[in-house]
């Protein structure tokens, strides 16, 4: 009978506990950008304090209308979450042991400003409304004409998707989300698209994107260079597969020492976020939104220089692997043969 009353007397006290609210434990948290160095902590999260605060300032109010949390994290410590992240490509709980913040805590940040900075895309990322000093700087670097940008895509590495995994698998064998990019003659980005698994082609990726569109209708007015992935059309220049004569081989130099801006732009892009050189340990639709916040970050660190010190060497200077690759002769290529023989 004791032991029957023992046992229910320590069943009631585990209730007790049980039921008894855990106290909140707040870890202090230093401020980096007080603590550190203006060069340590470009080190750390790949922008200066100032453009920091900048950033800060983009999302600070839409930071403080999400929350209705008591102490919630500080806008400045969500943001400088979020760049840790995608600075490193590490784990949440690492990420956060360095602020001083939880692994969940750390992961809502980062999802947060993602998902807001990548909502901006379209102030960030976009071809200017005057494109004369893009076709002049274009031109200046080996004497392309009418040239806008360069266009190509690349495999960003995510993990395995829990749904339709095999779409996600690309030619080289891992998981991954192809991602088309255009780039300036400054390495900016100006146009993104950031949905497509792996295994699509970038031909694809190019025919069902706005922007093809946008050239279709004459609403964009240039060329872009691409590989030989890609179509042959009016204002998309691919070089020649088998040149025949010099004029041809001289437009295929000036082809390839033009568009190798978009390949040093992938590099510059990777080298400041290392989670889209090694992999982003993300869904794809999360993985999309980071990708778009890289891009929009990669364009503020731009005009505001704060930029990596960028080496040549960083970057493959002839990338393009023409096996494996077909080209369509549309009616672009009447006017490649005039640009080969008028300019080259």
């Amino acid at each position: 009978m004791a032991s029957a009353a023992a046992r229910l007397n320590r069943y009631n006290i585990i209730r007790r506990r049980r039921r008894a609210p855990r106290p909140r434990i707040f870890q202090d948290r230093s401020n980096p950008l007080e603590d550190l160095e203006g060069d340590e902590v470009f080190i750390r999260f790949r922008f200066r304090p100032d453009t920091i605060l900048w950033i800060v300032g983009l999302v600070f109010d839409d930071l403080q209308r999400q929350t209705h949390r008591n102490c919630s994290l500080p806008p400045l410590l969500q943001v400088l979450a979020a760049l840790r992240f995608l600075a490193t490509g590490s784990f949440y709980n690492i990420v956060g042991e360095s602020l001083g913040i939880s692994k969940s805590a750390t992961g809502r940040a980062a999802r947060m400003i993602c998902r807001l900075l990548s909502s901006m895309a379209a102030r960030f990322i976009n071809f200017p409304a005057n494109l004369d000093s893009y076709k002049r700087t274009f031109f200046e670097i080996a004497g392309f004409p009418n040239v806008v940008g360069c266009v190509d895509g690349t495999q960003i590495k995510i993990k395995a998707p829990s749904e339709n995994e095999g779409d996600f698998i690309n030619r080289k064998g891992f998981h991954s989300l192809n991602i088309q990019m255009v780039c300036g003659p400054n390495f900016n980005i100006t146009n993104v698209v950031a949905k497509w698994p792996g295994s699509v082609h970038d031909s694809r990726m190019f025919k069902e994107s706005l922007l093809c569109r946008e050239f279709e209708n004459g609403h964009i007015q240039g060329i872009l260079l691409g590989d030989s992935g890609y179509a042959l059309k009016k204002y998309l220049m691919t070089p020649y597969l088998n040149p025949s004569d010099v004029h041809q081989e001289r437009y295929n130099g000036a082809h390839c020492r033009t568009r190798v801006l978009i390949e040093q732009t992938f590099g510059i892009l990777k080298r400041r976020f290392a989670g889209l050189h090694t992999e982003l340990r993300l869904s794809p639709e999360r993985a999309c939104n980071a990708i778009v916040t890289c891009c929009v970050l990669h364009n503020i660190g731009i005009v505001r220089g704060d930029i990596l010190q960028f080496r040549g060497n960083d970057c493959p200077q002839n990338p393009t692997d023409y096996a494996e690759r077909n080209v369509r002769v549309l009616d672009g290529k009447a006017v490649r043969d005039h640009i080969a023989r008028n300019y080259f």
